[in-house]
């Protein structure tokens, strides 16, 4: 049975240490997660320039491989509150830190191999769900050098992890910054043949990203063991020791975030599809978008990450009061961002469409217009997007992810997804009613998780009890 503090105030300045504790640990993770957006965005940017269909069919590969990669991250975050709780009971466990990043590697690679098998078939996949053929030709082209970064990526995420939970983000952000760079010079040469290279077109962005995400994992791996602090966890010892019970425990806490992602994410891979359904030019717009909405989530996302990481020490160290000032830490800071992210969406439409196409260019005129109106609506749910990205991972960091994954279901394609379809080709909204309809699922999944955390605060955490790995999680009936 952990120990549990009393539900104080807690000393004075007690909030402000943890504001800029949390704000110490958000801003890495923040970076790290927009140069990670910025390896697929700069894909898409590229693809762009080979026109409207290569961007739609980039898209369609993009979007499709992350459905499935979503669910992998998903799993092996898990590998995040169980090395923080673990950390806050025991600040210097090393052995239980190291079971939990072994199987991390491992839960990657069982999803990984049947995932490949999919991806392989894009193109069948993508004609059954009603797609151009020549737009899926194209994706399933990209799709077939691209999909094996989904592997070294996952392992990158776990590592990442274990460095985030020990409160040194700024490695991973060395390396991902410097991927941004490979990348879009791998995807310059091989995409459009320069440097005596041969011009693959798509299957070369493909290879360029696969090859980087292997830079990346490798070059981390590498920074990890020659780094003193790191190198005592010895995480890469035994890798091929069998450890059951830490596996299942990466899959009990990491199914429900694995789902709860992939919920949110699907809801926009089907977005995407029936924008294919509407016309080349509503799923162009649609992609650029999605592609600035996806950037702009980087930052609450990376804010959730810290606050799984603050208050699964806290949490592991039963300080009840610790926990509520990391949480609600977080969630200012998410707020306010959103604020910011909203305005530059509704005053500054056009330009940022800009970036993905030349707004002077006649042909173009259709699509340009077509974003800017579907920007209006990623700027109006800015607010709910941040607030659900922060509230699950603070949610994560005290092991709760059951409620969550099934309020993100409802949420998302219990009301937002069939209100997108019927104002989209019922009411004949077309595209329009389709992001009305996602804005809606966001609003209830980001309310209802918030009351979540409220009840679950309100409660002081004082039903406390421990799993056979010795992980503490909330106990008790559903709190909703």
């Amino acid at each position: 049975m952990a120990n549990v503090v009393a539900a104080e105030p807690g000393p004075p300045g007690a909030w402000g240490a943890e504001f800029r504790a949390m704000l110490s640990l958000a801003w890495p993770l923040v970076l790290t997660n927009l140069a990670q957006i910025a390896l697929a965005t700069t894909d898409v940017v590229m693809m762009g320039w080979l026109g409207p269909d290569a961007l739609a069919s980039g898209a369609l590969g993009v979007n499709l491989n992350f459905a499935f990669l979503i669910f992998g991250i998903g799993l092996v975050a898990a590998t995040g509150p169980l090395i923080a709780i673990e950390l806050g009971k025991r600040r210097h466990a090393v052995r239980e830190v190291r079971r939990t990043v072994r199987q991390g590697f491992w839960a990657a690679l069982v999803v990984a191999i049947p995932v490949w098998v999919v991806l392989w078939q894009a193109e069948a996949i993508l004609g059954a769900l009603g797609q151009e053929p020549r737009l899926a030709r194209g994706a399933a082209s990209y799709l077939h050098t691209f999909q094996w970064a989904f592997l070294p990526f996952l392992w990158y995420i776990v590592l990442r992890n274990f460095v985030s939970a020990l409160e040194r983000p700024l490695i991973a952000l060395w390396i991902s910054g410097a991927a941004i760079a490979v990348n879009a010079a791998l995807v310059w040469v091989l995409m459009f043949g320069k440097l005596g290279a041969p011009a693959l077109g798509l299957q070369g962005a493909g290879i360029a990203t696969t090859l980087t995400n292997i830079l990346m994992v490798a070059g981390l791996a590498g920074l990890i063991t020659r780094d003193r602090r790191f190198r005592r966890y010895r995480i890469f010892a035994g890798f091929w020791q069998v450890d059951g019970q830490r596996f299942r425990e990466i899959c009990r806490i990491g199914l429900p975030i694995a789902f709860t992602l992939s919920f949110e994410v699907t809801i926009f891979n089907a977005a995407v599809f029936l924008m294919g359904l509407i016309g080349a030019d509503a799923l162009a717009a649609h992609s650029i978008a999605i592609q600035i909405a996806a950037v702009a989530f980087m930052v609450p996302l990376g804010i959730g990450n810290a606050a799984t990481v603050r208050v699964g020490l806290a949490y592991g160290a039963g300080d009840v009061a610790g926990v509520a000032r990391a949480g609600w830490s977080a969630f200012a800071l998410a707020m306010a961002y959103a604020c910011c992210t909203a305005a530059a969406m509704l005053l500054f439409a056009r330009p940022l469409v800009g970036v993905f196409l030349n707004l002077d260019t006649p042909a173009n005129a259709p699509v340009v217009d077509l974003a800017v109106s579907y920007l209006f609506f990623a700027g109006i749910f800015q607010v709910a997007d941040s607030g659900q990205a922060t509230v699950s991972g603070m949610l994560r960091g005290l092991g709760d992810t059951r409620v969550p994954m099934v309020l993100a279901g409802v949420g998302y394609w219990g009301i937002g997804l069939p209100l997108g379809i019927v104002l989209g080709f019922w009411a004949g909204l077309a595209g329009r009613g389709i992001w009305m309809g996602l804005a809606t699922g966001l609003a209830v999944v980001a309310a209802t998780m918030t009351v979540r955390w409220i009840r679950r605060d309100r409660l002081g955490l004082s039903r406390l009890t421990s799993t056979a790995a010795g992980v503490p999680i909330v106990a008790g009936a559903p709190l909703l």
